[in-house]
């Protein structure tokens, strides 16, 4: 069992405050960690821009478990460790003519990480990734070993459970048959056509994603991923909304060369190279960029999307770039789409942390009218008494963490801050 210090995240904005790191080799070795510490938690791939994976004792780092991929052709699921990446298993289940529903922008991100914050991809009919979550393996906090499957009681409160349930080990995903993908990028659509024929560009694809600064009369790009499988596969093209396709690859960042992205220009692929927005081989850059996320119901869409370039002066200046994604509801207690259809509003800004943090309280307050839920990895301001009234089963997930870990043992100053507090 390796022990390490803790260090920065992804992003180096925040560095881990935990006293030490141990890297469990094994299940025995993770349920004795677990089962022996005071305080514990599992620290993944380290792309949150917040305090959620940190601990006041100790954090585990899945990286050292064994894979363990197992595909099951006839329930059509596979079973990974937790700390496993998506770009490791997308790989994988590719190389056996497999698929998952989606991947996030990024392949880099671990599976469990990803899945206790629900976070997605994009589609108009695809929900998060946690969604394709059928079974987990939690290591509770005497050291136990809890099992759970879809259908089992307070199943739909482990799945996005911020860390805050026990450090889950295993995963099991819902699988689909391979398929492949192409990918085009349009330029310079109009927002006052996009915005009078919102629905019509959101479906034009498999996955859609609006890259914007806010400013301005028209949208910088927009991504379109298809599924060639697809009988309306040839509808993606936005020309008819004033873009025009790109003769080159493109990186969402103005200037920023594309050659660091998934494949462009057409060219028909695996989905495993194609869904997220950038290359498995590409190392993300660190430390010059922070992230918020708001999700918000579908048929707020088109008003928020109004009130966003209202507030061009207050955010534009701060911004690297914006992303517009959509996707589908689940029905998963602390999942921001829970029980409804949405739209991500997704920020990527400056390295600022102060300014940025002071501008977060205003972004919300013009948000708030449309019931926007925070992504729970990134950068918010909102507290528990104002993230209660938004989540219908809240107080069905605070039940449920009060009765597998009454000493709270998971718990740390973001879940005080963000679930627990008043």
């Amino acid at each position: 069992m390796d022990q390490l210090q803790p260090a920065r995240n992804w992003a180096g904005n925040y560095s881990y405050g935990a006293p030490r790191l141990v890297r469990p080799a094994s299940m025995e070795e993770l349920q004795q960690l677990v089962a022996g510490s005071e305080h514990v938690r599992a620290l993944g791939s380290r792309h949150s821009f917040n305090d959620i994976a940190d601990s006041p004792g100790t954090l585990a780092v899945l990286d050292l478990m064994d894979p363990g991929t197992s595909v099951d052709p006839d329930t059509m699921t596979v079973t990974v460790s937790g700390g496993t990446r998506y770009g490791t298993l997308a790989a994988e289940l590719e190389r056996q003519g497999y698929a998952l529903h989606n991947l996030a922008s990024l392949p880099h991100i671990s599976i469990a990480g990803a899945v206790a914050t629900a976070t997605h991809g994009s589609g108009d009919a695809n929900p998060n990734l946690a969604a394709a979550v059928a079974g987990l393996e939690m290591v509770t906090a005497n050291g136990d070993v809890l099992v759970s499957r879809r259908g089992d009681p307070g199943f739909e409160g482990m799945v996005v459970a911020l860390g805050a349930l026990g450090i889950v080990s295993r995963l099991t995903l819902d699988i689909e048959p391979s398929y492949d993908v192409s990918q085009n990028v349009f330029e310079n659509l109009a927002w006052d056509e996009v915005l009078d024929s919102f629905d019509e560009v959101t479906s034009a694809a498999y996955s859609v994603s609006l890259f914007t600064d806010w400013s301005g009369e028209t949208i910088g790009q927009a991504w379109l991923k298809r599924r060639m499988d697809s009988a309306d596969s040839a509808a993606a093209d936005l020309r008819r909304f004033g873009g025009t396709p790109a003769v080159e690859a493109r990186h969402p960042l103005p200037g920023v060369p594309g050659s660091n992205c998934t494949q462009q220009m057409g060219v028909p692929g695996p989905w495993s190279d194609r869904l997220a927005h950038f290359r498995m081989d590409f190392n993300p850059s660190k430390g010059d960029e922070l992230q918020s996320e708001y999700l918000i119901p579908r048929e707020h869409a088109v008003d928020a999307l109004i009130t966003m370039r209202r507030l061009s002066s207050l955010v534009t200046p701060l911004l690297l770039v914006a992303e517009v994604r959509t996707m589908a509801a689940d029905n998963l207690w602390l999942s921001p789409n829970y029980g409804r259809d949405g739209i991500g509003l997704h920020f990527t800004w400056r390295q600022d942390q102060g300014a940025v943090e002071a501008v977060l309280p205003l972004l919300e307050k013009e948000l708030a009218p449309f019931t926007a839920r925070p992504h729970w990895g990134k950068l918010f301001s909102a507290g528990a008494a104002d993230i209660r009234p938004l989540y219908p089963r809240f107080g069905d997930f605070t039940a449920l963490a009060d009765r597998l870990d009454p000493t709270g043992k998971f718990r740390n100053s973001f879940l005080d801050r963000t679930v627990f507090g008043t």
